[in-house]
């Protein structure tokens, strides 16, 4: 029957130089995020926002699909992408600093499970572009990843994510020309990712760690072969099929003169 590994609450430290390193590469991935957005944003402009026409999302239309990896470059306005990069760069910076790797894989799939929900259900005639949708994936993320790799920190960190920014549950209702569908898609994919990327090496580090001890930590005790020191037959007579002992124990109490001498009598 095969065991399961148990994980045990952390206070989610880690390795403190580890740990830094990863938020050092966190900050940059997400400078570099902000950076691309707002450069977009500019041609965007400059293009008299032709961009957004030609590689937004257009509901349940085909040719569409693959603008669900370009729509949250896209922006319909400065007010808009002014709106979204704050709490883009908290969220994901939040959401990275356990390990870029892992955030990388996460960003793919909240474009993708967000830009679905946008193309399934939006109305028709309709235009979305944004990153609203990944930004609410972060979230959901920060809200479970503490809960699903028992780390307390995290823990700490969604919940006050989740107080510090309660308005932003306002637009996961229906709002005229906010795609709220987007939201909601993001906000699930998100929750979805904090079970696929789980952190799988404390999973790995518990199923090595050796059993722990019993409740005393003693070593169990060695059982006794009881056959092997008890006689056989009563003191004084052979065992059956077996002749008396000879030399210095002889004579029909021989037996009983050698447990004496044994114990010192």
């Amino acid at each position: 029957m095969k065991g399961r590994a148990r994980l045990s609450w952390t206070a989610g430290a880690g390795d403190a130089e580890s740990m830094l390193a990863e938020a050092r590469k966190a900050l940059f991935v997400m400078v570099g995020f902000l950076a691309l957005l707002w450069i977009v944003q500019l041609i965007n402009t400059l293009d008299g926002h032709r961009l957004i026409y030609e590689y937004g999302i257009v509901p349940r239309v085909a040719s569409s699909l693959p603008h669900i990896l370009t729509a949250p470059f896209l922006h319909v306005s400065w007010t808009h992408i002014e709106g979204n990069s704050g709490p883009l760069f908290i969220f994901g910076f939040l959401a990275a600093y356990r390990g870029v790797v892992r955030f990388l894989g996460l960003t793919l799939l909240l474009i993708v499970g967000s830009g679905l929900a946008e193309w399934l259900f939006a109305p028709s005639g309709t235009v979305g572009v944004g990153v609203s949708g990944v930004v609410f994936g972060y979230l959901g993320y920060i809200l479970v990843r503490g809960l699903v790799d028992r780390h307390l920190i995290d823990v700490i960190i969604g919940a006050v994510m989740a107080l510090c920014f309660a308005y932003q549950f306002s637009v996961l209702l229906p709002h005229a020309g906010i795609g709220w569908q987007d939201h909601i898609g993001g906000l699930v994919s998100g929750v979805l990712g904090g079970w696929i990327f789980r952190d799988r090496s404390r999973i790995r580090r518990a199923a090595a760690a050796p059993a722990p001890a019993g409740p005393t930590g003693a070593a169990p005790a060695t059982t006794v072969d009881r056959a092997a020191v008890l006689p056989t037959s009563p003191p004084g007579r052979p065992a059956p099929g077996r002749p008396a002992a000879a030399g210095p124990y002889s004579g029909p109490r021989s037996d009983l003169h050698k447990e004496l001498d044994d114990l010192g009598l």
